[in-house]
């Protein structure tokens, strides 16, 4: 007989994987301890012990999201810090119409309620990535110089509005990837030296 247990880790992605499924099924209304366990299929106490209540479960789960969106907006390996930005802004919105609960329930908790500080990190830690994109293009001189972290708030704003726009279905432009790529381009031509 293997008397072998899952190990904890294993348990807590389990239920983060459950978290999310049932996030893009039912939407975060759904999200619940008991909706969780059922998905994982395990008792809601596994979902206590390991998150100790709903918000860390939460938490967990917008992590992983930030850390999407970090990975989707760092621009990898291209050298290019005009393009390193673009595909930056063409990755942010194509993650927030990917992942359109992610997206929502990312930004809101950090509006509504007190986030976990690893929640706080990985948000923190995609907007970084931002920062240095724009900082490397300072440094080449295709932006002006500023202060980096300023001027990655512009385009924060910028591309957050326009992809919450357009997942609230109130882009009114014919064509809304043309529109966004139009923000883009106005972006980085107000922002070069």
């Amino acid at each position: 007989m293997d008397s072998t247990r899952t190990r904890s880790r294993d348990v807590e992605a389990a239920l983060v994987d459950a978290a999310e499924a049932v996030l893009v099924r039912e939407g975060p209304q759904a999200l619940t301890v008991r909706a969780v366990a059922t998905e994982a299929g395990v008792a809601p106490m596994g979902v206590y012990n390991r998150f100790r209540n709903k918000d860390g479960l939460v938490d967990a789960v917008l992590v992983r999201g930030f850390q999407g969106l970090r990975a989707a907006i760092s621009g990898g390996d291209v050298l290019d810090p005009v393009r390193r930005l673009r595909i930056c802004g063409e990755r942010y919105r194509q993650f927030g119409l990917d992942h359109p609960q992610h997206y929502a329930l990312m930004f809101d908790r950090i509006a509504l309620e007190a986030p976990s500080e690893e929640f706080i990190a990985a948000a923190s830690g995609a907007f970084g990535s931002l920062v240095e994109n724009v900082a490397a293009a300072m440094a080449s001189g295709v932006l002006r110089p500023d202060d980096p972290t300023e001027v990655a708030q512009v385009i924060w704003s910028a591309v957050h509005g326009a992809t919450s726009l357009e997942l609230k279905g109130l882009v009114k432009a014919g064509d809304p990837a043309a529109a966004y790529a139009r923000v883009l381009d106005a972006l980085l031509h107000g922002l070069a030296p």
